[in-house]
């Protein structure tokens, strides 16, 4: 009986008990984070070294980019942000993470930010073989005869764009004040729709249809992912999408991403059916959109078409999201400094209309090309307004890796951040500054000098994890750039309050790049 009443716990007593194991558990997690952790000996934000919670709270927020300048500017260029997790700023330590040689994988971050386990496409395939195997299969999509042929749909959205945005007024008159990422958002988003699914989504198109909501319903749904995924439950997340988590977050969809998942199901079945019948596909009009060439890339490994039903609606899905992102956040960074510079702004309007007739005669090839200037221009918006804020974490692999001329063991979780890496004052002069000619040797800048950050510029990164649709995103954003400004002036409205020190267009950090603006006025250019 006396071992029985000892076995016998009351509720209060096993409340007392778990408060004090949970306590004693937390005080030696700290203790041994702070004082025997490998990372130890590393400098970062304290409470940062004891816990991913920070983490969490900035993404929430989404200033987490703004908190990780915040550190580097405290502690230098190695920072300890999460208890296994260490950044840097540093040109070298960028390479020898994301190098094709560098001993990482992507981590469990990609794994939990996908919806479900069906939708895995090759930015979340985490093991790296894999990873090869499908990067191999979408580069067959990412031809030079698709990137012209994608040309043609792009060119046809941005002059319908333009088309819209100037007035009747004979070019004498100023529009009212117009939100840039109204303007643009859709546009980037009928453009991919047309590119990755075979039809626009029109969302551009003057009324009210609901579609124009979904670009605006995709970030809210990425900015709350991203808050838990930066927090300590991230590594719970795959294993409970099976067990129910996926039907969970399928059930509470809002309706803006109801309408996206039909919009995608409903486009592309018949294009999918199509592929399975021979006949279908030989007497149907050819449309060289990437939808095509995702649906007729053919592994040379097999001879058997490269990607499944389900492999083109989880990369068609990956590129949408991507690109967009990449596309709008440069074009709205772009605007907005061009705006505020009018030097710079007048410098771009007299090298694309001394290089074309007319609006019309911009097109892909070497007089586009040709334009340095405006390439400067969109890599310094991309420099300074990047899509991605904070850091891709790589894993540190079996053997551990050596970053910067230091070791770090198996497990570590290392990284650099766009942001804090576009404005290391080591490699770029007055990074807050809105400078093309830092990119253009011979004004004000020696050519060594544009080496340097060229190199250092790794916004589409470069090894085995670098994006397939660098190309594809270039054409589009020197197409946009060119066309608009070629028809349309642009300022920003009379009045505005710019506040002291250089214009900064502000971002919201969550994975991708949330912001809103710039609000500008357009006319016709006379």
């Amino acid at each position: 009986m006396a071992i029985i009443s000892i076995l016998v716990i009351s509720p209060k007593d096993l409340l007392v008990l778990t408060v004090l194991f949970s306590c004693s558990w937390t005080i030696c997690h700290i203790i041994y984070n702070l004082f025997f952790h490998p990372l130890h000996n590393i400098p970062g934000p304290f409470f940062g070294r004891i816990s991913q919670w920070p983490s969490a709270y900035h993404a929430r927020k989404g200033d987490r980019h703004i908190w990780l300048q915040q550190c580097f500017e405290k502690y230098r260029n190695k920072i300890r942000v999460k208890p296994n997790a260490i950044l840097f700023r540093s040109p070298k330590a960028a390479r020898d993470i994301y190098g094709s040689k560098a001993n990482v994988k992507r981590g469990v971050f990609y794994a939990a930010m996908q919806r479900k386990e069906e939708e895995r496409n090759t930015v979340s395939t985490i093991d790296n073989l894999a990873h090869a195997k499908r990067r191999k299969l979408l580069n067959l999509a990412f031809t030079e005869k698709s990137l012209r042929a994608s040309a043609v749909f792009m060119e046809q959205h941005i002059d319908r764009r333009n088309e819209l945005l100037i007035t009747d007024d004979g070019g004498e008159g100023w529009s009212e004040p117009l939100n840039f990422i109204d303007m643009f958002n859709t546009l980037v988003f009928d453009i991919l729709g047309d590119i990755c699914f075979g039809k626009s989504f029109e969302a551009k198109e003057p009324g009210d249809d609901p579609i124009k909501a979904i670009p605006h319903a995709i970030e809210k749904a990425v900015r709350s992912m991203y808050a838990l995924v930066k927090s300590p439950l991230v590594g719970a997340i795959p294993g409970l999408r099976p067990r129910g988590l996926s039907r969970l977050v399928h059930a509470l969809r809002p309706k803006e991403i109801i309408a996206y998942d039909d919009f995608v199901e409903s486009t592309l079945k018949g294009r999918l059916e199509n592929r399975k019948d021979p006949k279908a596909s030989s007497n149907a009009l050819v449309r060289e959109d990437m939808l095509h060439f995702l649906t007729t890339a053919v592994d040379p490994d097999t001879g058997l078409l490269a990607f499944s039903d389900g492999d083109i609606k989880a990369e068609t899905r990956m590129l949408l999201v991507a690109g967009q992102d990449t596309t709008s956040v440069a074009m709205s960074g772009l605007f907005f400094y061009l705006a505020h510079y009018p030097k710079a702004h007048a410098k771009l309007v007299k090298e694309v209309t001394s290089t074309f007739p007319t609006a019309e005669d911009i097109t892909p090839g070497p007089k586009l090309s040709s334009c340095k200037y405006l390439r400067a221009c969109i890599d310094e918006a991309m420099r300074i307004s990047p899509p991605g804020l904070s850091e891709l974490p790589r894993e540190v692999m079996r053997g551990g890796i050596i970053i910067n001329d230091d070791f770090f063991p198996e497990g570590t979780i290392v990284g650099t951040a766009g942001w804090t890496d576009n404005r290391n004052e080591e490699v770029y002069d007055e990074p807050e500054i809105y400078r093309p000619e830092r990119w253009i040797p011979g004004e004000g800048t020696t050519a060594e000098g544009v080496s340097r950050i060229k190199a250092a510029f790794h916004l589409f990164f470069w090894g085995p994890f670098n994006c397939a649709g660098t190309n594809f995103a270039y054409q589009e954003l020197m197409l946009m750039v060119a066309k608009t400004v070629y028809r349309l002036d642009f300022r920003v409205p009379p009045g505005s309050n710019l506040g002291e020190g250089p214009p900064i267009f502000p971002l919201i950090d969550a994975y991708i790049t949330i912001r809103d603006g710039p609000i500008l006025q357009f006319r016709k250019r006379q």
